[in-house]
């Protein structure tokens, strides 16, 4: 499984020049999630999970779900920071598990509740494309910093 970003539309990085990342780490690239859009208001995407997302009783592990809140949620908060030279790191992910899931796809969708000077505040809706029921949600604080290595 891997993280594909080739379908993705990403907008951010404004006047300093400064793009959203588009790489990721093995455990994201393990996680198989895709995205289709990320911006400043809004990222979208989506995964699949199956067997390899499991815990021992068969149903996906919940830090599968908070490993996605916290991506789209870092992402998106980041590409509205990124004119300013900033990006934007988790300080609180809250993700409640609503339903258990064993496999399919799951929808994703992020938008900011709260965009301040030095936080944000993003809501995480995960929904099962099968059902249209909602499997997870997740709140995702963050802290607006300086890019490193600008």
């Amino acid at each position: 499984m891997a993280i594909h970003r080739p379908k993705a539309t990403v907008t951010g990085g404004g006047a300093s020049g400064h793009p959203v990342p588009t790489t990721s780490g093995a455990w994201l690239e393990q996680l198989g999630l895709q995205l289709e859009e990320v911006s400043g208001t809004v990222v979208r995407g989506h995964l699949h999970v199956a067997e390899d997302h499991h815990t021992p009783w068969g149903v996906v592990h919940g830090g599968v779900f908070c490993t996605v809140v916290e991506t789209v949620g870092s992402l998106g908060a980041s590409a509205a920071v990124a004119g300013r030279g900033q990006v934007a790191v988790g300080t609180h992910n809250a993700t409640d598990f609503l339903r258990p899931v064993v496999r399919g796809r799951i929808d994703v969708v992020a938008r900011p509740v709260l965009q301040g000077k030095v936080q944000q505040l993003w809501a995480v809706d995960l929904t099962s494309h099968d059902t249209g029921k909602l499997v997870a949600q997740g709140r995702l604080r963050l802290q607006n910093i300086e890019a490193p290595g600008i």
